[in-house]
Protein backbone atom coordinates (compact mmCIF):
# COMPACT_ATOMS: atom_id res chain seq x y z
CA UNK A 1 0.00 0.00 0.00
CA UNK A 2 1.16 3.64 -0.38
CA UNK A 3 3.80 4.72 2.10
CA UNK A 4 2.69 7.04 4.90
CA UNK A 5 3.68 10.70 4.26
CA UNK A 6 6.09 10.96 7.19
CA UNK A 7 7.89 7.82 6.04
CA UNK A 8 8.67 9.46 2.70
CA UNK A 9 10.76 12.32 4.01
CA UNK A 10 14.02 10.38 4.55
CA UNK A 11 13.66 8.76 1.13
CA UNK A 12 13.15 12.14 -0.53
CA UNK A 13 16.14 13.62 1.26
CA UNK A 14 18.26 10.67 0.16
CA UNK A 15 17.08 11.05 -3.44
CA UNK A 16 18.16 14.69 -3.48
CA UNK A 17 21.67 13.88 -2.31
CA UNK A 18 22.26 10.48 -3.90
CA UNK A 19 24.61 10.30 -6.90
CA UNK A 20 22.94 10.13 -10.29
CA UNK A 21 23.30 7.24 -12.68
CA UNK A 22 26.74 7.29 -14.29
CA UNK A 23 25.29 8.18 -17.69
CA UNK A 24 24.27 11.71 -16.66
CA UNK A 25 23.88 14.87 -18.76
CA UNK A 26 27.02 16.94 -18.95
CA UNK A 27 25.28 19.84 -17.18
CA UNK A 28 25.28 20.06 -13.39
CA UNK A 29 21.72 19.15 -12.38
CA UNK A 30 21.97 21.52 -9.42
CA UNK A 31 22.09 24.29 -12.04
CA UNK A 32 18.72 24.07 -13.78
CA UNK A 33 19.57 26.85 -16.22
CA UNK A 34 22.56 24.81 -17.37
CA UNK A 35 20.26 21.82 -17.96
CA UNK A 36 17.93 23.98 -20.05
CA UNK A 37 20.85 25.33 -22.04
CA UNK A 38 21.99 21.79 -22.82
CA UNK A 39 18.43 20.89 -23.82
CA UNK A 40 18.28 23.56 -26.51
CA UNK A 41 18.31 22.08 -29.99
CA UNK A 42 17.77 18.51 -28.78
CA UNK A 43 15.13 16.18 -30.24
CA UNK A 44 13.29 14.26 -27.53
CA UNK A 45 11.60 11.02 -28.58
CA UNK A 46 8.68 10.44 -26.23
CA UNK A 47 7.26 6.92 -26.39
CA UNK A 48 3.65 7.21 -25.21
CA UNK A 49 0.38 5.42 -25.73
CA UNK A 50 -1.24 6.76 -28.89
CA UNK A 51 -4.68 5.18 -28.70
CA UNK A 52 -6.78 8.24 -27.85
CA UNK A 53 -7.26 11.39 -29.94
CA UNK A 54 -7.51 13.69 -26.91
CA UNK A 55 -4.25 12.44 -25.46
CA UNK A 56 -2.53 12.75 -28.83
CA UNK A 57 -3.74 16.33 -29.29
CA UNK A 58 -2.53 17.22 -25.82
CA UNK A 59 0.95 15.86 -26.56
CA UNK A 60 0.95 17.86 -29.81
CA UNK A 61 0.23 20.97 -27.74
CA UNK A 62 3.08 20.10 -25.35
CA UNK A 63 5.39 19.75 -28.35
CA UNK A 64 4.48 23.23 -29.55
CA UNK A 65 4.97 24.76 -26.11
CA UNK A 66 8.36 23.19 -25.36
CA UNK A 67 9.55 24.24 -28.82
CA UNK A 68 8.56 27.82 -28.00
CA UNK A 69 9.87 27.81 -24.45
CA UNK A 70 12.96 25.62 -24.67
CA UNK A 71 13.85 25.49 -28.37
CA UNK A 72 13.68 21.70 -28.45
CA UNK A 73 11.80 19.28 -30.66
CA UNK A 74 9.42 16.75 -29.09
CA UNK A 75 8.43 13.72 -31.18
CA UNK A 76 5.52 11.57 -30.01
CA UNK A 77 6.31 7.92 -30.80
CA UNK A 78 2.84 6.37 -30.55
CA UNK A 79 2.61 3.02 -28.80
CA UNK A 80 -0.10 0.37 -28.65
CA UNK A 81 1.59 -1.21 -25.64
CA UNK A 82 4.20 0.38 -23.39
CA UNK A 83 5.90 -2.99 -22.92
CA UNK A 84 7.20 -2.66 -26.50
CA UNK A 85 9.29 0.34 -25.44
CA UNK A 86 10.53 -1.51 -22.36
CA UNK A 87 11.61 -4.43 -24.55
CA UNK A 88 13.43 -2.08 -26.89
CA UNK A 89 15.47 -0.48 -24.11
CA UNK A 90 16.25 -3.94 -22.73
CA UNK A 91 17.45 -5.07 -26.18
CA UNK A 92 19.62 -1.97 -26.51
CA UNK A 93 21.25 -2.66 -23.16
CA UNK A 94 21.85 -6.30 -24.12
CA UNK A 95 23.47 -5.07 -27.33
CA UNK A 96 25.86 -2.77 -25.46
CA UNK A 97 24.12 0.50 -26.42
CA UNK A 98 24.64 2.59 -23.30
CA UNK A 99 24.74 6.12 -24.72
CA UNK A 100 22.72 6.36 -27.92
CA UNK A 101 19.33 4.84 -27.18
CA UNK A 102 16.29 5.44 -29.37
CA UNK A 103 13.96 6.50 -26.52
CA UNK A 104 14.31 9.63 -24.40
CA UNK A 105 11.08 9.62 -22.41
CA UNK A 106 8.42 6.98 -21.67
CA UNK A 107 4.87 7.35 -20.35
CA UNK A 108 4.90 4.59 -17.79
CA UNK A 109 3.71 3.12 -14.51
CA UNK A 110 2.95 -0.16 -12.81
CA UNK A 111 4.49 -3.36 -14.05
CA UNK A 112 6.48 -1.60 -16.79
CA UNK A 113 8.15 0.70 -14.28
CA UNK A 114 8.88 -2.24 -12.02
CA UNK A 115 10.45 -4.18 -14.91
CA UNK A 116 12.64 -1.27 -16.00
CA UNK A 117 13.78 -0.48 -12.47
CA UNK A 118 14.56 -4.13 -11.76
CA UNK A 119 16.67 -4.36 -14.93
CA UNK A 120 18.48 -1.07 -14.22
CA UNK A 121 17.09 0.52 -17.38
CA UNK A 122 16.27 3.93 -15.91
CA UNK A 123 18.20 7.19 -15.58
CA UNK A 124 18.00 8.89 -12.23
CA UNK A 125 17.07 9.78 -9.67
CA UNK A 126 15.97 12.96 -11.42
CA UNK A 127 12.34 13.75 -10.52
CA UNK A 128 12.98 15.66 -7.29
CA UNK A 129 15.52 17.81 -9.14
CA UNK A 130 12.83 19.21 -11.46
CA UNK A 131 11.86 22.68 -10.19
CA UNK A 132 8.14 22.07 -10.67
CA UNK A 133 8.19 18.77 -8.77
CA UNK A 134 7.91 20.73 -5.51
CA UNK A 135 4.38 21.76 -6.58
CA UNK A 136 3.19 18.18 -6.01
CA UNK A 137 4.07 18.42 -2.28
CA UNK A 138 4.86 14.70 -1.88
CA UNK A 139 5.03 15.09 1.90
CA UNK A 140 1.23 15.46 1.77
CA UNK A 141 0.56 13.44 -1.38
CA UNK A 142 2.56 10.17 -1.18
CA UNK A 143 0.88 8.82 -4.33
CA UNK A 144 3.20 10.98 -6.47
CA UNK A 145 6.22 9.03 -5.22
CA UNK A 146 4.61 5.58 -5.07
CA UNK A 147 3.84 3.42 -8.10
CA UNK A 148 1.77 0.25 -7.53
CA UNK A 149 3.17 -0.06 -3.97
CA UNK A 150 6.77 0.60 -5.13
CA UNK A 151 8.66 3.78 -4.12
CA UNK A 152 9.64 5.64 -7.29
CA UNK A 153 12.89 6.89 -5.67
CA UNK A 154 13.10 9.73 -8.20
CA UNK A 155 13.25 7.46 -11.26
CA UNK A 156 9.95 8.69 -12.68
CA UNK A 157 8.11 12.00 -12.60
CA UNK A 158 4.33 12.19 -12.07
CA UNK A 159 2.14 13.95 -14.62
CA UNK A 160 -1.45 12.73 -14.22
CA UNK A 161 -3.96 10.87 -12.05
CA UNK A 162 -6.39 8.15 -13.01
CA UNK A 163 -9.21 6.37 -11.20
CA UNK A 164 -11.85 3.93 -12.38
CA UNK A 165 -15.05 5.84 -13.04
CA UNK A 166 -18.25 4.21 -14.25
CA UNK A 167 -20.74 5.99 -16.50
CA UNK A 168 -24.20 5.11 -17.70
CA UNK A 169 -27.04 6.37 -19.87
CA UNK A 170 -29.66 7.58 -17.43
CA UNK A 171 -32.44 7.39 -20.01
CA UNK A 172 -31.78 3.69 -20.59
CA UNK A 173 -31.10 2.58 -17.03
CA UNK A 174 -34.02 4.49 -15.56
CA UNK A 175 -35.07 5.01 -11.96
CA UNK A 176 -33.50 1.79 -10.67
CA UNK A 177 -30.09 3.34 -11.22
CA UNK A 178 -26.77 1.65 -12.00
CA UNK A 179 -25.07 -1.09 -9.92
CA UNK A 180 -22.94 0.20 -7.04
CA UNK A 181 -20.84 -2.86 -6.26
CA UNK A 182 -19.04 -5.60 -8.16
CA UNK A 183 -21.64 -8.14 -6.99
CA UNK A 184 -24.49 -5.85 -8.07
CA UNK A 185 -22.82 -5.43 -11.46
CA UNK A 186 -23.20 -9.16 -12.12
CA UNK A 187 -26.88 -9.05 -11.22
CA UNK A 188 -27.36 -5.98 -13.42
CA UNK A 189 -25.62 -7.66 -16.38
CA UNK A 190 -27.81 -10.74 -15.98
CA UNK A 191 -30.90 -8.51 -16.09
CA UNK A 192 -29.54 -6.41 -18.98
CA UNK A 193 -27.68 -8.83 -21.28
CA UNK A 194 -25.32 -7.36 -23.83
CA UNK A 195 -25.31 -3.86 -22.30
CA UNK A 196 -21.92 -3.98 -20.53
CA UNK A 197 -18.41 -5.12 -21.36
CA UNK A 198 -14.76 -4.48 -20.51
CA UNK A 199 -11.70 -4.10 -22.77
CA UNK A 200 -9.87 -7.20 -23.91
CA UNK A 201 -6.87 -8.22 -21.83
CA UNK A 202 -4.01 -7.14 -21.86
CA UNK A 203 -5.49 -3.65 -22.39
CA UNK A 204 -4.62 -1.58 -19.32
CA UNK A 205 -8.21 -0.50 -18.60
CA UNK A 206 -9.48 -4.07 -18.93
CA UNK A 207 -6.71 -5.38 -16.70
CA UNK A 208 -7.59 -2.77 -14.09
CA UNK A 209 -11.18 -4.04 -14.12
CA UNK A 210 -9.84 -7.50 -13.19
CA UNK A 211 -7.97 -6.03 -10.24
CA UNK A 212 -11.00 -3.99 -9.14
CA UNK A 213 -13.16 -7.12 -9.16
CA UNK A 214 -10.53 -9.22 -7.40
CA UNK A 215 -10.11 -6.70 -4.56
CA UNK A 216 -13.87 -6.69 -4.03
CA UNK A 217 -14.23 -10.48 -4.14
CA UNK A 218 -11.36 -11.72 -1.96
CA UNK A 219 -11.85 -12.19 1.77
CA UNK A 220 -8.41 -10.76 2.54
CA UNK A 221 -6.80 -8.32 0.06
CA UNK A 222 -3.44 -8.28 1.91
CA UNK A 223 -1.73 -10.80 -0.45
CA UNK A 224 -2.43 -8.45 -3.37
CA UNK A 225 0.01 -5.91 -1.95
CA UNK A 226 2.95 -8.30 -1.97
CA UNK A 227 4.51 -10.08 -4.97
CA UNK A 228 2.06 -12.51 -6.56
CA UNK A 229 4.55 -15.37 -6.37
CA UNK A 230 4.46 -15.14 -2.57
CA UNK A 231 0.77 -16.09 -2.50
CA UNK A 232 -1.31 -19.11 -3.41
CA UNK A 233 -2.30 -17.51 -6.72
CA UNK A 234 -4.89 -20.13 -7.65
CA UNK A 235 -6.66 -19.89 -4.29
CA UNK A 236 -6.58 -16.08 -4.14
CA UNK A 237 -7.92 -15.64 -7.68
CA UNK A 238 -10.53 -18.44 -7.65
CA UNK A 239 -13.38 -16.02 -6.74
CA UNK A 240 -12.45 -13.81 -9.71
CA UNK A 241 -12.66 -16.62 -12.26
CA UNK A 242 -15.95 -17.83 -10.80
CA UNK A 243 -17.27 -14.28 -11.13
CA UNK A 244 -16.07 -13.83 -14.71
CA UNK A 245 -17.40 -17.23 -15.73
CA UNK A 246 -20.82 -16.06 -14.54
CA UNK A 247 -20.48 -12.55 -16.04
CA UNK A 248 -19.16 -13.29 -19.54
CA UNK A 249 -22.30 -14.87 -21.05
CA UNK A 250 -24.19 -11.64 -20.26
CA UNK A 251 -21.67 -9.22 -21.74
CA UNK A 252 -21.75 -7.46 -25.09
CA UNK A 253 -21.67 -10.12 -27.81
CA UNK A 254 -22.08 -12.73 -25.06
CA UNK A 255 -18.46 -12.33 -24.03
CA UNK A 256 -17.23 -13.96 -27.25
CA UNK A 257 -15.64 -10.65 -28.27
CA UNK A 258 -14.33 -7.72 -26.23
CA UNK A 259 -13.71 -4.07 -27.11
CA UNK A 260 -10.02 -3.50 -27.82
CA UNK A 261 -9.56 -0.38 -25.66
CA UNK A 262 -11.23 2.08 -23.35
CA UNK A 263 -11.87 4.52 -26.24
CA UNK A 264 -13.65 1.71 -28.12
CA UNK A 265 -15.78 1.08 -25.04
CA UNK A 266 -16.71 4.79 -25.13
CA UNK A 267 -17.59 4.53 -28.81
CA UNK A 268 -19.91 1.61 -28.11
CA UNK A 269 -21.66 3.75 -25.49
CA UNK A 270 -21.96 6.59 -27.98
CA UNK A 271 -23.41 4.24 -30.60
CA UNK A 272 -26.02 3.00 -28.14
CA UNK A 273 -24.69 -0.57 -28.01
CA UNK A 274 -23.95 -0.33 -24.27
CA UNK A 275 -25.83 1.27 -21.39
CA UNK A 276 -23.00 1.04 -18.83
CA UNK A 277 -19.24 1.42 -19.24
CA UNK A 278 -16.19 2.65 -17.34
CA UNK A 279 -13.00 4.58 -17.89
CA UNK A 280 -9.75 5.22 -16.06
CA UNK A 281 -10.08 8.99 -16.58
CA UNK A 282 -12.77 10.47 -14.28
CA UNK A 283 -13.45 13.47 -16.54
CA UNK A 284 -13.70 11.45 -19.76
CA UNK A 285 -17.50 11.02 -19.76
CA UNK A 286 -18.05 14.75 -19.22
CA UNK A 287 -15.53 15.60 -21.94
CA UNK A 288 -17.21 13.16 -24.33
CA UNK A 289 -20.63 14.68 -23.63
CA UNK A 290 -19.20 18.15 -24.29
CA UNK A 291 -17.79 16.85 -27.61
CA UNK A 292 -21.15 15.23 -28.53
CA UNK A 293 -19.58 11.76 -28.46
CA UNK A 294 -21.93 10.65 -25.68
CA UNK A 295 -25.58 11.62 -25.10
CA UNK A 296 -26.47 14.33 -22.59
CA UNK A 297 -28.20 11.70 -20.45
CA UNK A 298 -24.84 10.14 -19.46
CA UNK A 299 -23.88 10.35 -15.79
CA UNK A 300 -20.71 9.33 -13.89
CA UNK A 301 -20.26 7.58 -10.55
CA UNK A 302 -17.95 5.33 -8.53
CA UNK A 303 -18.68 2.13 -6.64
CA UNK A 304 -19.65 2.33 -2.99
CA UNK A 305 -16.52 0.43 -1.92
CA UNK A 306 -14.32 2.85 -3.86
CA UNK A 307 -12.41 2.33 -7.09
CA UNK A 308 -8.81 1.71 -8.05
CA UNK A 309 -6.72 4.76 -8.75
CA UNK A 310 -3.11 5.53 -9.52
CA UNK A 311 -0.71 8.15 -10.79
CA UNK A 312 0.88 7.92 -14.21
CA UNK A 313 4.46 9.02 -14.74
CA UNK A 314 7.20 9.72 -17.25
CA UNK A 315 10.63 8.11 -17.00
CA UNK A 316 13.95 8.49 -18.82
CA UNK A 317 15.81 5.40 -20.09
CA UNK A 318 19.37 5.00 -18.86
CA UNK A 319 20.79 5.34 -22.38
CA UNK A 320 18.79 8.33 -23.60
CA UNK A 321 21.12 10.63 -25.55
CA UNK A 322 18.89 13.64 -24.79
CA UNK A 323 18.39 13.44 -21.04
CA UNK A 324 18.53 17.21 -20.54
CA UNK A 325 15.74 17.68 -23.08
CA UNK A 326 13.71 14.88 -21.51
CA UNK A 327 13.97 16.56 -18.10
CA UNK A 328 12.92 19.89 -19.59
CA UNK A 329 9.80 18.21 -20.99
CA UNK A 330 9.07 16.40 -17.70
CA UNK A 331 9.38 19.70 -15.83
CA UNK A 332 7.04 21.47 -18.26
CA UNK A 333 4.48 18.69 -17.81
CA UNK A 334 4.42 19.61 -14.10
CA UNK A 335 3.87 23.32 -14.70
CA UNK A 336 0.50 24.82 -13.68
CA UNK A 337 -0.01 25.83 -17.31
CA UNK A 338 0.44 22.28 -18.65
CA UNK A 339 -1.45 20.61 -15.81
CA UNK A 340 -4.45 22.94 -16.09
CA UNK A 341 -4.55 22.61 -19.88
CA UNK A 342 -4.53 18.82 -19.49
CA UNK A 343 -7.40 18.94 -17.00
CA UNK A 344 -9.54 21.11 -19.30
CA UNK A 345 -12.52 19.08 -20.54
CA UNK A 346 -12.15 20.61 -23.98
CA UNK A 347 -8.60 19.23 -24.14
CA UNK A 348 -8.31 15.92 -22.26
CA UNK A 349 -9.81 16.06 -18.76
CA UNK A 350 -6.91 14.24 -17.05
CA UNK A 351 -6.61 15.12 -13.36
CA UNK A 352 -3.69 17.10 -12.05
CA UNK A 353 -0.94 15.76 -9.79
CA UNK A 354 -0.25 19.23 -8.37
CA UNK A 355 -1.36 20.09 -4.85
CA UNK A 356 -3.83 22.72 -6.03
CA UNK A 357 -4.69 23.93 -2.54
CA UNK A 358 -1.07 24.97 -2.00
CA UNK A 359 -0.63 26.79 -5.33
CA UNK A 360 -0.67 30.59 -5.51
CA UNK A 361 -4.19 31.95 -5.92
CA UNK A 362 -3.74 32.85 -9.58
CA UNK A 363 -2.66 29.29 -10.40
CA UNK A 364 -5.43 27.73 -8.29
CA UNK A 365 -7.98 29.53 -10.42
CA UNK A 366 -6.78 27.60 -13.48
CA UNK A 367 -8.12 24.35 -12.00
CA UNK A 368 -11.76 25.30 -11.44
CA UNK A 369 -14.03 22.33 -12.24
CA UNK A 370 -16.90 22.68 -14.71
CA UNK A 371 -19.65 21.74 -12.27
CA UNK A 372 -22.36 22.66 -14.79
CA UNK A 373 -21.65 19.59 -16.93
CA UNK A 374 -24.11 16.98 -15.57
CA UNK A 375 -21.77 14.14 -16.57
CA UNK A 376 -18.93 15.55 -14.45
CA UNK A 377 -18.11 13.50 -11.38
CA UNK A 378 -18.03 15.52 -8.17
CA UNK A 379 -14.49 15.91 -6.81
CA UNK A 380 -15.47 14.43 -3.43
CA UNK A 381 -16.60 11.23 -5.16
CA UNK A 382 -12.94 10.40 -5.83
CA UNK A 383 -11.87 10.57 -2.21
CA UNK A 384 -12.30 6.82 -1.70
CA UNK A 385 -9.43 5.62 -3.86
CA UNK A 386 -8.31 2.01 -3.61
CA UNK A 387 -4.53 1.54 -3.90
CA UNK A 388 -3.10 -0.50 -6.75
CA UNK A 389 -1.87 -4.03 -5.97
CA UNK A 390 1.78 -4.96 -6.38
CA UNK A 391 2.72 -4.73 -10.09
CA UNK A 392 3.32 -8.48 -10.35
CA UNK A 393 -0.43 -9.05 -10.01
CA UNK A 394 -1.13 -7.22 -13.25
CA UNK A 395 1.10 -9.53 -15.28
CA UNK A 396 -0.07 -12.67 -13.46
CA UNK A 397 -3.76 -11.83 -13.95
CA UNK A 398 -3.25 -11.03 -17.63
CA UNK A 399 -1.52 -14.36 -18.25
CA UNK A 400 -4.15 -16.31 -16.33
CA UNK A 401 -7.02 -14.53 -18.14
CA UNK A 402 -5.57 -15.30 -21.56
CA UNK A 403 -4.95 -18.90 -20.59
CA UNK A 404 -8.55 -19.25 -19.46
CA UNK A 405 -10.51 -17.23 -21.99
CA UNK A 406 -8.57 -16.88 -25.24
CA UNK A 407 -9.77 -19.52 -27.65
CA UNK A 408 -6.86 -21.25 -29.29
Amino acid sequence: MPTRPHALLPALALALTAPLHADAPSADLADWEAVLEEARGQTVYWNAWGGDDRTNRYIEWVARRVAEEHDLRLVHVKLDDTSAAVSRVLAEKAGGNREDGSIDLIWINGENFAAMKEADLLFGPFAERLPNFALTHPEYNPEVVTDFTLPTEGYESPWGKAQITLYYDGEEIGDAGPPHSIEALLAWAEANPGRFSYPRIPDFTGSTFLKQALIALVDDPAPLYAPAEESDFAAVTAPLWDYLDALHPHLWRSGRQFPATGPELRRLMGDGELSLAFTFYPSEPAAAVADFELPESVRSYVLDEGTLGNVHFVAIPFNSPHRAGAMAVANFLLSPEAQAHKQDLAVWGDRTVLDVARLPEADRARFAIDAENPAMLAAEALEKTLPEPHPSWMTALQEAWRERYVRR
